[in-house]
């Protein structure tokens, strides 16, 4: 650790970060909102960072010190794919979608739900976790909404949330760490996909397994529950959500080119300068002329506490960066992967999803690969990092921005979930997911 930053003040900042986690844990019982916990800690941090020398002005820069802390790039993707969703949806697509996907599964909700799953995982992959989830979170609302299943809708939201990080492992542009960790180790893009492709394929499939007896979605067993759910079925009508088929042609158009667009973000040029966040807002703005005359409407649906929530947390874990709390986490894990060829891996991937399900696993998975330089590409260390820096998501709502936006999206269904209890219900699928990946990394890699 660099010795400018006194391990005292390294502690005082952990035990701050500490005390966050545990203040939105026990959100319910503070009768408070996250982005309000997260804002008071992020002006603490502040304050303290400031007062302690750790925080500096960007030279040259007028802006507040602060601004450049948020990454930017995440808020205006959650600001623009929801704006985005929210004007499209409009046009009856995704109602259009659900009633298609639910005729298809015939009611059943076992079928209906792994009609999501695979959508989802497809989606983490070629598009990113947060839009992934705001479009399939969508769907699934209407789906069990028309079936009158809406007792089902918490455990399609949460086994999609926790899917988005599963589906995020998929290829090396899925997430973020995928990016810094592949690219640290000069893990091609082909290399990337049909390694990572066969522990995605079973992390789907047994969390599936896992989700249908945690939240009781059983298929249809009798012929009479058969014959009542396809005369419900059939009674559906999709049209009836299209409203204009020139709006409805338009929405289908545009949508395409949205995940085209997102999907080929890195490797466009000029886009690839200005980010997949820019295409977000991009096509944001263009669904937006099309309602000129209305769009505060829009605006009102957007989810503003999670948009602060998010840049508060931005600041947090920048000020823990510069007090040094990420590089302990590093440095602890460093001693672990000593432990040998069998041990340090395991021990890698288990630390690192810890870490990276209480901090931003983005610096946490940079920290990685400086800790790993050196390391041969082959090395399976490197796969420990990827998994546990995605699945570590899946432990706490504040993980990964996926699962912050399906926890979102479970509140604007009027659902309950608090901070405890998602990590009550996630922890199990998260555990057996990490069992897996620990096996396939010392098996497999």
């Amino acid at each position: 650790m660099h010795s400018s930053v006194p391990m005292t003040t390294t502690l005082l900042f952990l035990g701050l970060l500490v005390a966050m986690i545990l203040a939105l844990a026990l959100e319910e019982k503070i009768h408070a909102k996250k982005s309000v916990i997260t804002g008071v800690f992020a002006v603490i941090a502040l304050i303290l960072g400031d007062a302690m020398h750790l925080i500096h002005p960007t030279e040259g820069s007028s802006l507040p010190i602060y601004i450049p802390m948020i990454d930017w790039s995440v808020i205006i993707i959650i600001f623009g794919s929801s704006l985005f969703i929210d004007v499209t949806s409009r046009s009856g697509i995704f109602a259009w979608t659900a009633i298609k996907l639910t005729k298809m599964s015939g009611g059943d909700p076992v079928k209906l739900l792994r009609y999501y799953a695979a959508i989802t995982v497809i989606f983490s992959a070629v598009l990113n976790n947060v839009t992934a989830m705001i479009i399939v979170g969508s769907l699934s609302a209407v789906s069990l909404k028309k079936l009158n299943r809406q007792n089902l809708l918490l455990g399609f939201l949460l086994t999609e949330g926790l899917l988005t990080n599963v589906g995020g492992l998929l290829t090396l542009i899925s997430s973020i760490p995928n990016i810094i960790v592949g690219t640290a180790a000069g893990i091609s893009f082909v290399e990337f996909f049909y390694k990572a492709a066969p522990y995605v394929v079973i992390a789907t499939i047994v969390t599936l397994v896992i989700a249908q007896r945690v939240f009781k979605i059983e298929g249809l067993k009798t012929d009479e529950e058969r014959a009542e759910a396809a005369e419900l079925v059939k009674s559906f009508d999709e049209s009836e959500s299209v409203l204009s088929k020139a709006f409805f042609n338009f929405s289908w158009t545009l949508l395409a080119l949205f995940i085209l667009g997102i999907a080929t973000a890195s490797v466009t040029p000029v886009i690839s300068d200005l980010g997949m966040g820019f295409v977000a807002m991009a096509f944001a703005v263009i669904a937006l002329v099309r309602i000129k005359h209305e769009p505060e409407k829009a605006y009102v649906a957007i989810d503003w506490d999670l948009l602060l929530f998010f840049s508060y947390l931005f600041v947090v874990i920048h000020v823990m960066e510069h007090a040094h709390v990420l590089d302990l986490i590093g440095e602890g894990i460093g001693h672990l992967i000593a432990l040998g060829d069998t041990a340090g891996p395991i021990a890698l991937l288990w630390s690192g999803s810890i870490a990276s399900s209480v901090t931003d696993n983005v610096p946490l998975a940079a920290v990685l690969s400086k800790v790993l330089a050196g390391t041969p590409s082959d090395s399976n260390l490197w796969w420990a990092t990827i998994f546990g820096c995605n699945l570590g998501g899946n432990f706490t709502p504040i993980g990964s921005a996926s699962t912050l936006v399906a926890v979102a999206i479970i509140h604007k269904n009027k659902l309950p979930m608090s901070f405890a209890t998602f990590v009550m219900k996630a922890s199990p699928f998260a555990i057996v997911q990490l069992i897996l990946a620990s096996v396939y990394v010392l098996l497999a890699l």
